[in-house]
């Protein structure tokens, strides 16, 4: 029996997906969410086969969903009615999607597809598509107690590896993330973000202060009043880039 999950904003586009499900022999539909905050809970809670994940919906989309559940996550097929960037890069990577509305064929067919697809090439569809259109996920997905809360990359102040895990600061506080700074880097928006060591990101407009030091390294002071220290290696492109924004010489 295969558990699946189904997410969308639109109730009526649930119930239709839901009714569908129920007529494809040996699926279970075994719960369904609203919005990205409540999916990304539902899947930690109902550990399901497969997603049928929309991607337009408010607050986090379908990808930003995908980009942020931890490994090993279930197989996806996602949900689009008119998102052609999307779309090309689902063909591009093999991603398994369906465009709406739904036929009971086509969703046959997916589920069919998804099913015999090994869980490791899965994996590495969704991160390929979730990786080409990483400009298109403006926010992210952070822990907050059992409860999943939407940050725009905006309002990041830094990220930093601490104790093994993941941690996203923003003026007010900090969130656990389930990516690492690795899986991070690769989804946030270059223009914005630099990783200045192993163990942090920084929000290039965070920055209040350069600080060269003895030996080649630096420190970053940010908005906050956090010190953070750049690595050797990183300090002239680190340097290259807020003179771009304006920062004289030291």
């Amino acid at each position: 029996m295969t558990r699946v999950l189904v997410v969308d904003d639109e109730a009526p586009a649930r119930e239709r997906l839901t009714e569908l499900l129920a007529a494809i022999a040996d699926v279970e539909v075994i719960g369904q969410a609203a919005n990205g905050e409540l999916a990304v809970e539902k899947i930690g809670e109902l550990q399901p086969d497969v997603v049928l994940l929309d991607i337009q919906m408010p607050g986090a989309s379908g990808l930003e969903v995908a980009a942020i559940l931890p490994r090993p996550r279930p197989k996806i097929i996602f949900c689009t009615a008119f998102d052609q960037y999307a779309v090309d890069a689902f063909e591009l990577n093999a991603v398994d999607y369906l465009l709406k509305p739904v036929s009971r064929v086509r969703l046959a067919r997916a589920m069919e597809r998804v099913r015999a697809k090994p869980e490791e090439e899965a994996e590495a569809d969704v991160d390929r598509v979730t990786e080409a259109v990483h400009g298109k996920c403006t926010r992210l997905l952070a822990r907050c107690g059992g409860r999943i809360r939407i940050i725009p990359q905006k309002e990041v102040v830094h990220f930093a590896s601490e104790g093994g895990l993941t941690f996203l600061h923003t003026r007010e506080r900090k969130y656990v993330l389930d990516p690492t700074l690795n899986d991070l880097e690769g989804r946030l928006d270059p223009e914005l973000f630099f990783r200045i060591s192993r163990g942090a990101i920084v929000n290039l407009d965070a920055v209040s202060e350069f600080q060269p030091l003895m030996g080649g390294i630096a420190n970053v002071v940010l908005q906050t009043g956090t010190v953070l220290e750049v690595s050797r290696r990183r300090v002239r492109e680190l340097l290259e880039r807020l003179q771009g924004g304006g920062l004289p010489e030291p």
